[in-house]
C-alpha cells in the first residue's frame, strides 16, 4: 500500500480532483489548507501570508492511500492535472505504508483501504 501526498496550487485543486475523480476505484482523498515557502527566493517574495516574520504561500495539501497497483496512475494524475510550468508547481511524495485500520470496523491492511 503506498500514501500518496502532493502539495499544489489551491487554483488547480477542482482539477486535481476532477483527474482523480476519473480513475476507477480510487478509495477516497483528504484535503488540507496548508502554508509553506519553496527554494526560489523570488517566490518568497509572492507570499500570501506573514506568519511569524515569515512570508508564506497558501497551498492544497493531498493525502490518498491505494494499493501498490493504483499508486502510479493516481500520481500521474495528480501530475499532470497540477502542472502549469511555473515556480510553485509543488511536489508528490509516496511512502509505505505498514499498517491501515479501519475505526468503525476494525477492518486492517487493504480491507481498509
Amino acid at each position: 500500500m503506498k500514501e500518496i501526498k502532493a502539495i499544489i496550487q489551491p487554483f488547480v485543486l477542482e482539477r486535481v480532483l476532477d483527474a482523480l475523480n476519473e480513475l476507477d476505484g480510487l478509495p477516497g482523498v483528504t484535503i488540507s489548507e496548508v502554508l509553506g515557502w519553496g527554494r526560489l527566493p523570488e517566490r518568497r517574495q509572492k507570499h500570501d501570508v506573514i506568519h511569524a516574520g515569515h512570508g508564506l504561500s497558501k497551498k492544497s495539501k493531498l493525502e490518498i492511500v491505494v494499493d501498490d497497483a493504483r499508486a502510479d496512475a493516481v500520481l500521474q494524475a495528480i501530475r499532470k492535472a497540477a502542472h502549469t510550468g511555473n515556480a510553485g508547481d509543488g511536489k508528490i511524495f509516496v511512502y509505505e505504508v505498514a499498517q491501515i485500520v479501519r475505526i468503525r470496523t476494525g477492518e486492517q491492511g487493504a480491507d481498509a483501504i
